[in-house]
């Protein structure tokens, strides 16, 4: 009978094995990927992939204060402040405070804004398709179910 020796642990195999059975770092790489993937894609569109699902969840919003915009988006409000003001300085969006309640602001698109969402769409659109037929975009909406359970 033969035993297999393993072999020593360092800390070198450690790290490897750490990075090859890391959900969280597995699924960081994966969204850093098909981010590089679409953004390379949709480059001619005018908006970086973040601000094009930025703008796409501002457009599909019926609650448009910005503070249920970055619980949709799983952001704190100073992040996504930040992308906003961006936005609003290439006059793509419009942020004005609520009269009625000082601490609250709304956000909406531009007609600007609203004329690029839609040419985004369009790139989008064939983005999407080239990237799905690399990856099931089924498996990915499970995914995305199973990780929000966190």
């Amino acid at each position: 009978m033969t035993k297999h020796r393993q072999a020593p642990k360092t800390l070198r195999s450690d790290a490897r094995s750490a990075l090859a059975t890391c959900a969280g770092w597995n699924l960081r790489q994966a969204a850093r990927r098909a981010t590089q993937f679409m953004e390379e894609r949709m480059a001619q569109a005018g908006v970086s992939f973040s601000q094009f699902g930025l703008m796409a969840e501002i457009a599909s919003a019926e609650d448009d204060t910005v503070s249920a915009l970055a619980a949709r988006m799983g952001l704190d409000q100073s992040t996504l402040s930040r992308t906003l003001r961006t936005l609003e300085a290439d006059g793509l969006v419009e942020i004005a405070i609520v009269e009625s309640d000082q601490r609250k602001r709304m956000v909406w698109l531009t007609e600007k804004g609203a004329r690029r969402l839609e040419a985004a769409l369009a790139a989008w659109r064939q983005a999407h398709t080239a990237l799905a037929k690399q990856v099931s975009v089924d498996t990915v909406r499970r995914l995305t179910r199973e990780v929000d359970a966190l």
